[in-house]
C-alpha cells in the first residue's frame, strides 16, 4: 500500500499542490466517500482542510474503484491531476 500512497502524493505534488499531502490520508478520504455507494460514476466533494476542497471524479465497481480526476481547490489557486495518465 505504500507504494500506493506515494505514487498519489507523487501525482499531486506534479499537479503544483503547495502544501504538504498525505498520499494515505486521500485514499482513505476517498474509501470513506464511497463506502456504502453503488457501481457508477461519482463527482465527490470533501473539505480535506479547513480552506481546501478536494473534488474527486471516481467510478466505483464491485471491488475496487479508480480516480480519474482529483481537482484542488485553495486559496493559493486551483489545481488539478489526471490519474488515468
Amino acid at each position: 500500500m505504500e507504494e500506493l500512497y506515494q505514487a498519489i502524493e507523487k501525482k499531486i505534488i506534479e499537479a503544483g499542490y503547495p502544501r504538504s499531502i498525505s498520499g494515505e490520508a486521500v485514499y482513505n478520504d476517498i474509501c470513506d466517500q464511497i463506502d456504502g455507494k453503488e457501481n457508477g460514476s461519482y463527482v465527490l466533494l470533501s473539505k480535506f482542510d479547513d480552506d481546501v476542497i478536494f473534488e474527486y471524479h471516481i467510478t466505483v465497481m464491485d471491488d475496487e474503484f479508480n480516480l480519474g480526476v482529483l481537482t484542488m481547490r485553495t486559496p493559493e489557486g486551483i489545481f488539478e491531476t489526471n490519474f488515468d495518465e
